[in-house]
């Protein structure tokens, strides 16, 4: 099967782009943390032996400086980081007023050069956005967590808010955010909560960590939060796609568009119970890419490697305008079959995410719950 890529919005005129670095393939949160597991470098190498990333493509993401990230983080925080990484551990006191060297946030060596680096990306993406407008892909980003003076749920630094700050501070009056990971963005959402030039959309899966984003939750008006109980299949995706999402993108007249695409939400998800094929994904962003002149994608959670590299992978070769192919060739394969979980002890992945792109469909009923909890966001 192929998967047509999205129209261009009208004024699109850069040509794609996709923000990567190599810090990512020789950084690692350590052998114990979920992030152990390559992601960034395998859709670098997986679009590379596809032939979907020439040189003009991509850009080698910057590290954001320390005084560019206190566009929206603490200076002490950010000073505690570097201190961090330079001790190679966390004091007493990082701990408890930083949350540094605890199991979800661990000190490893390049602690602060790689969520700044992730940061750079995204907030030059940004940049360039405002520039010309078109299509920026930037699987590194999308750590949603984070707050603004202390690391939160694996996420060290917003990149999210500060991309979306500098779209701001560029002149850009409406910007809306979609993000799509199992897990709600409660740092994105504390940073812009009663912004009427954001408009936040979430869709999560309910009773999961952070414990945020009830449907009642309106951020001051300006979220649209969605929990969804597990299982959540392909069909009832797509009718929260065109039940919730375009509407209230579209009603918001953007700017810039921003979707946060955390893997996480994968049936093959370790750190969730949803079922979705990334086909959804796909559909989401080929519905959504003519709502805004300007079109930023970001990563965010997943912890299966296979099924991380596959869905950020499709991305680019979707906003790219490629052809996505039911079967890889030798080398495409060859890099999936290079993966592993890194310890753990999790099972081998199916024989089919090493020899495909694309996941098959998983359809399934659309549930009552789901449809009343659209309800009442529409009257909204």
């Amino acid at each position: 099967m192929i998967i047509a890529p999205p129209p261009a919005s009208a004024g699109a005129v850069a040509a794609p782009l996709f923000i990567g670095s190599e810090i990512y393939r020789g950084s690692s949160y350590g052998s114990a943390h979920p992030l152990r597991v390559p992601r960034v470098s395998t859709v670098m190498d997986l679009a590379r032996a596809l032939g979907w990333l020439p040189a003009d493509r991509f850009r080698t993401s910057p590290r954001a400086k320390p005084a560019a990230l206190t566009l929206w983080h603490e200076p002490d925080y950010i000073a505690a980081l570097q201190s961090a990484e330079a001790l190679g551990e966390a004091t007493p006191d990082m701990r408890q007023r930083f949350h540094l060297g605890t199991l979800a946030n661990p000190v490893f060596p390049q602690v602060f050069r790689r969520p700044a680096t992730g940061a750079g990306g995204v907030m030059l993406a940004a940049e360039l956005l405002a520039r010309a407008p078109g299509v920026i892909h930037v699987p590194g980003g999308g750590t949603h967590h984070g707050l603004p003076g202390r690391a939160n749920g694996f996420c060290y630094l917003n990149d999210v808010v500060l991309g979306i700050k500098v779209l701001q501070r560029a002149g850009l009056q409406r910007i809306a955010y979609v993000d799509l990971d199992a897990h709600h963005c409660d740092g994105v959402e504390h940073a812009f909560s009663g912004d009427p030039g954001v408009r936040m959309i979430s869709v999560h899966e309910e009773a999961r960590w952070p414990f945020t984003g009830a449907l009642t939750d309106t951020a001051g008006g300006s979220a649209f939060n969605l929990p969804v109980p597990k299982g959540y299949n392909d069909s009832e995706a797509r009718v929260v796609l065109h039940g919730l999402i375009v509407p209230r993108v579209a009603g918001f007249h953007p700017d810039a568009v921003v979707v946060q695409c955390g893997a996480d939400s994968l049936l093959e998800d370790p750190l969730s119970r949803l079922s979705l094929s990334n086909r959804a994904y796909l559909e989401a962003l080929s519905v959504l890419r003519p709502l805004s002149p300007r079109f930023l994608v970001l990563g965010g959670g997943g912890y299966n490697p296979w099924s991380v590299g596959r869905l950020w992978t499709a991305i680019w070769g979707l906003l790219s305008g490629r052809e996505l192919p039911d079967h890889l060739p030798g080398p495409a394969k060859a890099v999936l079959s290079a993966l592993s979980w890194g310890g753990g002890g999790r099972p081998d992945p199916a024989p089919e995410m090493l020899t495909t792109l694309l996941d098959p469909p998983r359809e399934g009923p659309v549930r009552a719950d789901i449809r009343d909890r659209l309800a009442r966001l529409a009257l909204r």
